[in-house]
């Protein structure tokens, strides 16, 4: 017979066993298929447009605009330096300059530390730097809605800033360190996180975990990211946060992910 505490304890606990099955984040895996080597070897920032695709190149910090099969359709130098991000919104490249380059000769322009580069798409030039919310480094960055998406590696988050005069407008909580790449999907966002090779899923609300997805210990180191209809996009850059080559026997290359 249950006595009076149980009655009352026993409902109680079933609604707080439903409410953490629900907060559970629903687990992939990835199967990876390798489309297309990137211009200059060692891409490092994906981004989707209705051409296809813009990539950031880490070494050579140029910027590419590639059709779907990963033809060139215009090269653009850039003032970034170490590229780790690439977004295209509001008329502008946003380039994610992670500090100086650490692979060719440096250029008076070069970061010092994170930064983001506002760059003419047609002819690479400067229109303006701003700095990372909380300071330190930078990988991927998301232009959706009309703002920028950035991941602030220092503060473990990303934050939400106004192009317009890059003030702060939002953060979200991330769940494991480097995170990379993101893309955008409605009212959630994607996050790679390369060094545990997981992509999460996030509410943009708060940054809640909604669907993880995992790639396989083989697969190609994962960079930069982006979704294309309905799928996601990555690429190996060949190079190890040490800044040494990752001995990746498929760097260079962006791959497609089918998340089953």
């Amino acid at each position: 017979m249950l006595n009076r505490r149980s009655f009352f304890t026993l409902p109680v606990l079933a609604t707080f066993a439903t409410r953490l099955r629900a907060a559970e984040p629903t687990r992939h895996t990835a199967r990876v298929t390798k489309l297309f080597r990137s211009p200059d070897g060692n891409p490092n920032a994906l981004e989707t447009v209705p051409e296809g695709f813009w990539l950031g190149e880490q070494i050579t910090d140029n910027a590419y605009l590639l059709d779907h099969n990963g033809k060139v359709l215009r090269k653009v130098p850039t003032e970034s330096s170490n590229t780790s991000g690439i977004a295209f919104g509001g008329g502008y490249l946003w380039m994610a300059a992670n500090g100086k380059t650490q692979w060719r000769t440096p250029r008076p322009t070069d970061a010092t530390t994170g930064e983001i580069v506002k760059a003419d798409p047609r002819t690479g030039k400067t229109i303006a730097r701003y700095p990372i919310p909380g300071g330190g480094g930078v990988h991927g960055i998301e232009y959706a809605g009309g703002k920028l998406w950035i991941t602030s590696l220092k503060l473990q988050k990303l934050s939400v800033v106004d192009p317009k005069d890059f003030s702060l407008v939002h953060q979200i909580p991330v769940h494991l360190g480097r995170a990379h790449g993101l893309g955008w999907d409605h009212d959630t966002i994607w996050c790679m996180h390369s060094n545990e090779r997981q992509i999460h899923k996030l509410s943009v609300k708060d940054g809640a975990l909604l669907e993880i997805v995992q790639l396989g210990a083989n697969d190609p180191d994962p960079h930069g990211m982006c979704l294309s209809g309905g799928k996601l996009y990555y690429c190996d850059a060949g190079i190890a946060p040490t800044g040494k080559n990752n001995a990746s026997p498929h760097a260079g290359w962006v791959c497609r992910i089918d998340i089953v």
